[in-house]
């Protein structure tokens, strides 16, 4: 809950209360704990403050639970106990201002980029080329530039890839060596891509981020909230839309150094499936933005069941954690457990790997980063209840909410202008054409030549023919009259 008079965070209650510092959230925070401890409700808590606090936010809804946030709470048993015990006063129920976005258009706006936009280097680290096809993949791009085609979506890609295949004798000298091996695997990378749903996803109109940084009428920031139920099962797909994300991200912000608040809030809940047989490119992708996005003002929060799921380089950027239960049941549990609790600064109070095990639902161990940038002792106390919806939205409201966005007309209509794909199509069309003509006119050439050349034996033939002829009839001439004139004589 946002406290407008201190312009803090109010986030847990226990024996202290538990304020996050605004001007400390772009150092990252980690929400951990297993399944059905209330890590949702402290991601919602969250997220609702700093849209309260007009910071929009973008959410990764793996499981399909958080689209509730467009309409408001209901009092339960629970929610209400938790309001009577932690005094809060005034305390009311609302929705928040939602964008639903989804890659494949289903339950939001559609979410695309252009083939030019990933560029050569994310897409060959993306699809684990190696150094080698990395560069013919550079050659490609280079070409499609100078021949002034636009690479925007899969099919154009794969057409000028089997066009520098084709033509690889004429560009060698230009270029550099183009093995149809290499080429090959190419292919094959973006056939698999393709599978995934790549061509869904790359084409226009291509999503502008700053579309996401937007607020409402009460300047309250909007709620991003992109549909990953489907689109996580796509590994491959769904590392592409992130890496794409967060390099673009990076790009646009400009340095902004230490802020009263974040200029962006993101949330990427089961953040393990960010890292689990994530592609390289994408690890390192994460862990360079964790490292330097924080001077551009951007807060990043993880949410897994396990700390332990995070890379060593990404947990040592995170300022601020909630710790909800852990089991330790097994001996790697217990590994995780007391890895989890060295990460706190010891409260004397009571045992830190203790007291995880014995958390009870929507509470948690809390250390927040203070106004100095120094993490709190650990606190144990219970998360503040959301306002919006626990449950997630009827289809038919979320519908609504999709066709009343303003956004709607710029992204609902795929666009497909003429690009390399259709001209290189053009082009072999007019190609096949002409050789066609030529075979034709080959074919044509050579019957004329036959045709004259049986003239021409024809013409001699009958020459010969007529030759000969005038030659046996004058024979024949003289022994008739030599005969005739023998007879006369006698």
């Amino acid at each position: 809950m946002y406290l407008k008079d201190t312009h803090k965070i109010w986030l847990a209650t226990g024996e202290n209360r538990v304020y996050l510092e605004p001007s400390m959230a772009n150092r990252h925070g980690l929400i951990a704990g297993a399944t059905g401890t209330g890590k949702t409700v402290t991601l919602k808590v969250l997220a609702e403050s700093f849209s309260d606090m007009g910071v929009p936010v973008f959410i990764a809804d793996i499981k399909g639970d958080l689209s509730g946030m467009c309409t408001p709470g209901k009092e339960n048993k629970h929610i209400r106990r938790s309001i009577d015990t932690m005094g809060l006063d005034g305390f009311d129920y609302c929705k928040y201002p939602v964008q639903f976005w989804d890659v494949y258009g289903k339950q939001g706006l559609p979410v695309r980029t252009t083939i030019s936009e990933m560029g050569p280097e994310l897409l060959s680290r993306l699809l684990g080329l190696n150094d080698t096809q990395s560069g013919i993949m550079r050659i490609v791009f280079r070409i499609a530039d100078d021949k002034g085609l636009l690479l925007i979506d899969l099919k154009d890609l794969r057409s000028m890839v089997q066009y520098v295949g084709d033509n690889a004798k004429e560009y060698k000298l230009t270029y550099g060596n183009i093995a149809p091996q290499s080429v090959g695997a190419i292919q094959r990378a973006l056939l698999a891509l393709e599978d995934e749903g790549g061509n869904i996803f790359f084409g226009e109109p291509s999503l502008d981020l700053s579309d996401w940084v937007d607020w409402d009428a009460d300047g309250r920031g909007m709620m991003n909230i992109l549909e990953c139920a489907e689109l996580f099962q796509h590994p491959l797909l769904y590392g592409t839309f992130l890496l794409w994300m967060l390099s673009e991200l990076y790009d646009m912000l400009p340095e902004a150094g230490d802020l009263d608040k974040p200029k962006l809030a993101f949330f990427f809940d089961e953040a393990h499936l960010l890292f689990d047989d994530a592609p390289k490119a994408l690890i390192e992708k994460v862990e360079q933005v964790v490292r330097l996005i924080r001077s551009k003002g951007v807060s990043v929060w993880f949410i897994t069941q396990n700390p332990t799921d995070i890379p060593d380089s990404v947990l040592g950027q995170i300022g601020n954690r909630v710790q909800h239960a852990l089991r330790a049941y097994t001996p790697n549990d217990q590994k995780a457990l007391n890895a989890a609790a060295r990460s706190f600064r010891v409260n004397p109070a009571f045992n830190t790997a203790d007291a995880i095990q014995a958390l009870g639902v929507g509470e948690a161990l809390v250390s927040v980063l203070d106004g100095d940038g120094v993490p709190s002792i650990v606190e144990r106390a219970n998360i503040l209840p959301p306002r919006s919806s626990m449950s997630a939205v009827d289809p038919v409201l979320l519908q609504s909410v999709v066709l009343a966005s303003s956004l709607r007309d710029k992204y609902s209509r795929e666009e497909d202008r003429e690009s390399a794909y259709e001209q290189l199509s053009e082009e072999q069309e007019k190609k096949e054409k002409q050789e066609e003509l030529d075979k034709v006119i080959r074919e044509k050439e050579a019957a004329q030549k036959k045709s004259s050349s049986t003239r021409r034996k024809s013409t001699i033939l009958e020459k010969t023919l007529s030759s000969t002829a005038n030659t046996i009839g004058r024979e024949i001439g003289k022994k008739i009259v030599r005969g005739f004139f023998d007879t006369f004589l006698k």
